[in-house]
């Protein structure tokens, strides 16, 4: 079913990690953070076809997240119709983020993270590694993107290891496919579509002490719905803001939910602070 397109915006409240930051003086760098495009799914390959160039056409893009199930495979009937999956979602993006030497990585959703259809083989074929961690583009290496692999709704050892050898040398941006288990995260996402206290404790507690003050922001997908919690999500982080995206494609997408979030990194001194703003389209 196509879907109207909106292509006004809605604003979060700010999501300022240090909430004195005089953004008068330093240096923004615009990313964007986009998830659930289910390209293979009935009409999704047109929808996010159209979807991405609207991303790019506001701001200046330095980089882009997606947060997974970028490919229905769980849905294809054949490996051969998985691997077209892949391919759809890898052309438009290499078509659109090619020529604007625009770089991205993306998690692993629960519709690739299966044996089924070798989806796990092709994500690795056509995306990047389950997990890792690059610097972002003109944030001179202070900023790192860190993506993890929850897809089956548990973190998997690599994603724990990776969090446990973060150093406090630079900021982070991390995300996951499934949400964490938040406070008041149960009022607007479905609880089915949360991971558990017990795995959201493995997250938190796997972030070494000396680094929870350097986690800029934590984007998180799936469950097809926009949240945010700015502050308080864990006793260890304050002042640490939590999102969940929307969706970029048909499959379970309403036109109120089907968006994306525009960040901002600003670099000042050496310090480094995220603001996202939520983007309807």
């Amino acid at each position: 079913m196509n879907k109207k397109r909106r292509g006004n915006s809605v604003s979060n409240p700010s999501t300022l990690t240090q909430s004195n930051l005089q953004a008068s003086s330093g240096y923004n760098v615009n990313i964007a953070v986009i998830g659930d495009s289910h390209v293979g799914y009935l009409n999704s390959q047109s929808i996010f076809n159209n979807f991405l160039p609207r991303v790019l056409s506001t701001g200046n893009k330095r980089y882009v997240i997606f947060g997974g199930d970028n490919a229905h495979a769980l849905g294809a009937f054949t490996t051969a119709e998985a691997r077209s999956y892949y391919q759809q979602f890898k052309n438009i993006v290499d078509h659109n983020l090619g020529p604007k030497n625009i770089y991205y990585r993306t998690s692993i959703g629960n519709w690739e993270d299966t044996s089924r259809n070798d989806s796990r083989s092709l994500f690795l074929q056509y995306f990047n590694p389950l997990t890792g961690r690059v610097s972002i583009p003109r944030t001179q290496g202070l900023v790192h993107h860190v993506w993890l692999d929850n897809g089956t709704g548990t973190f998997s050892q690599d994603s724990i290891d990776l969090l446990n050898n973060l150093d406090n040398n630079h900021y982070y941006i991390i995300d996951t496919h499934w949400p964490l288990y938040v406070p008041g995260i149960y009022n607007t996402v479905s609880s089915d579509h949360v991971v558990s206290r017990q795995e959201t404790d493995r997250f938190f507690n796997a972030i070494p002490a000396n680094v929870r003050n350097r986690i800029l922001g934590i984007f998180t997908h799936h469950a097809h719905v926009f949240y945010s919690k700015l502050t308080n999500i864990h006793s260890n982080f304050p002042n640490t803001p939590f999102f969940v995206t929307g969706c970029s494609g048909d499959y379970k997408c309403s036109s109120f939910e089907s968006g994306y979030y525009d960040v901002d990194v600003t670099i000042q001194n050496n310090q480094a602070f995220l603001q996202a703003r939520k983007v309807i389209l």
